[in-house]
């Protein structure tokens, strides 16, 4: 296994070693694939989006000039891998089903209306607010990480995850029985809302 850090990977692999980036790309997949699928909650177009990021970045790895950690500006390329896919299907926004799903384990199909509910929740809000929900709440980013990815400050991050959890809390308890926080993985009820009320520089999109 090869010791080498991220970014020596990345500046071998622009420099010419035909092993470097498959390696780069071995050790942070699974990380990427996660924020793609629940961004998009299809695992075909987000195997389409990761694909599409892991091409750009191969093409593009000259131009990573080590401002933010390689990790960073991987998961920024597939975040915009994923936010072009979602902008163009903004006019139907489409919950896929489970190819399989046996009738009789209730508790799985339980589950699965859950995912499905919080799914097409997370279709209603706005990209901006989305996405921070995505990397902060779903994917386990820290603030700070997901404020690089996304090239907005930390504050505005916090901001977008209340007002996202916020909007989201009505969609998924319309009989008080549920809470946001309960149904979406790592998402903690919006405590803060009420630290939002006022949007921070470039809450704007």
């Amino acid at each position: 296994m090869s010791e080498r850090s991220d970014a020596d990977l990345l500046a071998a692999h622009v420099a010419g070693d035909a092993d470097a980036f498959g390696e780069l790309v071995h050790r942070h997949q699974s990380r990427l694939w996660a924020v793609a699928v629940r961004t998009l909650g299809d695992r075909e177009e987000a195997a389409d989006a990761l694909q599409d990021a892991l091409v750009s970045a191969f093409r593009r790895a000259g131009s990573y000039r080590g401002e933010a950690a390689v990790t960073t500006w991987l998961h920024r390329i597939v975040v915009n891998a994923c936010l072009d896919r979602v902008r163009r299907r903004a006019a139907r926004p489409a919950v896929p089903l489970p190819e399989q799903e046996p009738a009789d384990h209730r508790d799985a199909h339980a589950s699965t209306e859950t995912a499905l509910d919080v799914r097409a929740a997370l279709a209603t809000l706005p990209e901006h607010q989305r996405m921070a929900l995505v990397l902060v709440d779903m994917h386990g980013l820290p603030v700070s990480e997901a404020a690089a990815v996304l090239g907005v400050a930390e504050g505005t991050v916090k901001s977008r995850c209340a007002r996202g959890r916020a909007a989201l809390l009505p969609l998924l308890a319309p009989g008080g029985n549920r809470s946001a926080g309960s149904d979406v993985p790592g998402m903690d009820p919006p405590a803060e809302t009420k630290e939002a009320a006022v949007p921070t520089e470039g809450e704007r999109a």
